[in-house]
C-alpha cells in the first residue's frame, strides 16, 4: 500500500489482524497500481497482487473496442452490441468521416482519450471541426437518449471480481453505485458543452453547486444513489429489475472473456502460480429509454475513495467480502527470507516441499491428466458429440478434485458477491473463448450438476480429500482418456492432440503449485503481511485442498475437509 491508498482498503487490512510492512520479501498481498508484465516475475507463489497481467485489454478504452468489435464480429451484434459504435483515431479515421456524413449534423459524438479517468478530456460534440486534433482519441456514437430520474441522466458502477483467468472465476458485488449529472438533460445542440449534463462521473460533478451529496444507501435522494436503492425505485414503478441485471451479468462475463487471450498468455508467461494475482474492474453501465444497458467502459483502478457514509457503506462491505473472497494463503516459516539464486531457491520456493513430494505427481497419474484435458479438448470430439464434455465428470483426477474444491471454498466466502462465471447456465459463454479451456469446461459441468444440491457435490469432494485422492495417494480405474487405455495406439495419435494450457504442475499439498520460473528481484513496493504467522501447518493440516486459511479473515475451517489448521479469527 503507499501514501494514496484508500481509507477503506486501509481500514478493511487492520481490522483483519494484518499488518503494513515495507519489506519486500516477507508479504502476502499488494494492493497497488498496476505494473508491467514482466514484473510480475517477482511475485512468490504465495504473495498476491490485485492485478492481471494483461488487464488493459479492457481496461483502456481503445483496447476495450477493439477486444468487443473482434467479437462482434465473429458472434454478431445479437450477442455483442452492447457497446456504442466507435473508432479509434487516427487509424479509423475515413470510416469515422464515412459514418459521420451518413448520420447527418444532428448526431451527437462523444470524444474520450483512451487512457484517461475521472471525465478527464471527454468532449461532447457534433461538429467535424470540432474534433480534437490530439492523437490517440476514442470517438462513439453519443447515446443521446437515456434513461432519465427526475429528468437527469445516470450511470451504474457496478464492481467485478475477477479471483482467477484459468478456471475463469468471476463474481458481481451485488451493490453499487448510481451516478446522476447534476444538471437536468436536454438534448439541445447548445448544451453540449454543459459537462455536468452530459457525464455522471462523481469528480467532474462534485464541482457543480448545484450537486446534492446522500449519505443514505437506501435513500432514492441527492446526486449518488445506492444500486439497490434503484432497484427498489424501478420496482415499485412496476420495471423489471431482475431482467436488467441479467443483461449487466452478460455483459460482464462476455467483456471478461474478450480479454482471456491476452491476460492468461502473459500469465503463463509471467506469473509463477495463478493464486497470484486477483483484480477488482469497475464496469460503467448506462441505461437508454428502454432500459437497455450499455456498456462504457471498464476501470481496472475503480475508485475506493469514501466521500460520504453512503460510500463508505458500499465500498466497506465490498472490501471486506473481496478480501474473503481473495484467501489469503500463509506460507511456510523457511519460505520467508529474501530470495536467492533460481538454483538455490526453485525447491525452496515452493509450498509443497522438497522433490520427494513432488516426483509423487510426476508419474501416471501426472500423464493421465494431460490425456484427460487433451481428450476434452479435442475438435473433433466436440464436433462430433456436443454433448460429451458432460462425461468431464465421470472419472475425476486429483488435479480435478483440487480445483473443484478451491472453487467450493472460494464460493462458500463469496459475502454479497454473486458467482456469474462459472454458473449453472454459464455453459452458454463456452463458445466464446478463443480456445477452449479445459478447466473452464470442469467448472461448468459441476455447476451444471450440483448447483441445486450443493452439499452432494461437497460431500463427494469431501470423501476423495480424505482417501488422499485429491493428493494423488489412491488410484483409480483406467478410463477412455487414461494411459492403460490408450496404450495400445501409436504415440502420434494422442501427442497430436495439442495441449493449449500450461503444463500441469502438482504438488503435494493442495493449495500449492511450481513453476521453474524464479526471480532474484523481490516486489519494492509496501505490501500487507500478516501480524503472525505461527507455526508451519502440521503434516495433518496438509489434507486442506484450498487456499482459504488466512489469519484475521473469517475462515473458522475449510468447508470441505474441515481441517484448517488456524482457529476462528474475527472477520474483515
Amino acid at each position: 500500500m503507499s501514501s494514496v491508498t484508500p481509507h477503506v482498503v486501509k481500514h478493511t487490512v487492520a481490522r483483519s489482524h494484518f499488518r503494513v510492512t515495507k519489506r519486500s520479501h516477507d508479504w502476502l498481498g499488494c494492493w497497488g497500481h498496476h505494473m508491467k508484465s514482466a514484473g510480475f516475475r517477482t511475485l512468490r507463489e504465495y504473495q498476491k497482487l490485485n492485478h492481471f497481467p494483461g488487464s488493459f485489454q479492457i481496461g483502456r478504452k481503445d483496447r476495450l473496442w477493439r477486444n468487443l468489435s473482434k467479437m462482434q464480429v465473429h458472434f454478431g451484434k445479437q450477442e455483442f452490441g452492447f457497446f456504442p459504435r466507435s473508432f479509434v483515431l487516427p487509424q479509423d479515421i475515413k470510416l469515422l468521416r464515412k459514418a459521420w456524413d451518413s448520420t447527418g449534423t444532428r448526431q451527437k459524438w462523444i470524444v474520450k482519450p483512451p487512457a484517461s479517468a475521472r471525465g478527464i478530456g471527454i468532449q461532447v460534440i457534433h461538429k467535424w471541426s470540432q474534433l480534437p486534433n490530439r492523437r490517440p482519441l476514442l470517438v462513439q456514437k453519443y447515446l443521446h437518449k437515456p434513461y432519465l430520474i427526475s429528468g437527469n441522466k445516470f450511470d451504474l458502477r457496478i464492481y467485478v471480481y475477477v479471483t482467477s483467468y484459468d478456471p475463469l472465476r468471476v463474481y458481481i458485488f451485488t451493490d453499487g453505485l448510481v451516478r446522476f449529472a447534476s444538471c437536468k438533460y436536454s438534448s439541445s445542440l447548445k448544451s453540449l458543452s454543459n459537462k455536468f449534463m452530459h457525464l455522471t462521473n462523481y469528480s467532474v460533478n462534485k464541482k457543480n453547486s448545484e450537486y446534492q451529496s446522500n449519505s443514505d444507501d437506501k435513500a432514492c435522494q441527492g446526486h449518488k444513489w445506492a444500486l439497490k436503492a434503484l432497484w427498489q425505485y424501478l420496482g415499485a414503478r412496476g420495471i423489471n429489475t431482475i431482467l436488467i441485471w441479467e443483461k449487466i451479468k452478460d455483459i460482464v462475463v462476455k467483456t471478461i472473456i474478450a480479454s482471456d487471450p491476452y491476460v492468461n498468455t502473459l500469465v503463463k508467461m509471467h506469473v509463477r502460480s495463478p493464486y497470484c494475482c486477483h483484480e477488482l474492474f469497475g464496469f460503467d453501465i448506462m441505461l437508454d429509454e428502454h432500459l437497455r444497458p450499455w456498456l462504457l467502459e471498464v476501470n481496472i483502478s475503480p475508485s475506493l475513495h469514501s466521500n460520504s457514509a453512503l460510500d463508505a457503506n458500499i465500498k466497506g462491505q465490498m472490501m471486506r467480502d473481496l478480501m474473503n473472497l481473495a484467501g489469503f494463503v500463509l506460507p511456510q516459516r523457511d519460505e520467508l527470507g529474501p530470495l536467492k539464486s533460481s538454483s538455490a531457491s526453485s525447491s525452496a520456493s515452493s509450498l509443497g516441499g522438497g522433490d520427494k513430494e513432488k516426483s509423487r505427481h510426476s508419474g501416471e497419474i501426472l500423464f493421465d491428466e494431460k490425456i484427460k484435458r487433451a481428450h476434452f479438448l479435442s475438435q473433433n470430439q466436440r464436433s462430433t458429440n456436443p454433448a460429451f464434455y458432460s462425461t468431464v465428470l465421470d472419472a475425476l483426477t486429483p488435479r480435478d478434485v483440487r480445483v473443484l474444491t478451491e472453487a467450493e471454498d472460494e464460493l462458500s466466502r463469496r459475502g454479497e458477491f454473486e458467482r456469474v462465471f462459472p454458473s449453472p447456465t454459464s455453459s452458454r459463454y463456452l463458445r466464446f473463448f478463443e480456445q477452449p479451456r479445459y478447466l473452464n469446461i470442469l467448472l461448468n459441468q459441476w455447476e451444471q450438476k450440483h448447483w441445486n444440491n450443493r452439499s452432494k457435490g461437497i460431500n463427494l469432494l469431501r470423501s476423495l480429500c480424505q482417501k488422499g485422492f485429491h493428493l494423488g495417494n489412491a488410484s483409480y480405474l483406467p478410463h477412455p482418456w487414461s494411459v492403460l487405455s490408450i496404450s495400445s495406439q501409436k504415440v502420434e495419435s494422442w501427442s497430436n492432440l495439442s495441449i493449449k494450457e500450461e503444463p500441469i504442475r502438482s504438488s503435494v499439498v493442495v493449495s500449492q503449485m511450481h513453476s521453474a520460473q524464479q526471480d532474484e528481484e523481490g516486489l519494492p513496493s509496501a505490501v500487507s503481511s500478516p501480524r503472525h504467522t505461527g507455526p508451519a501447518p502440521s503434516p495433518a493440516s496438509a489434507a486442506c485442498p484450498v487456499r482459504a486459511c488466512t489469519p484475521g479473515i473469517l475462515y473458522e475451517r475449510c468447508t470441505v475437509t474441515g481441517s484448517c489448521p488456524l482457529p476462528k479469527h474475527q472477520g474483515a
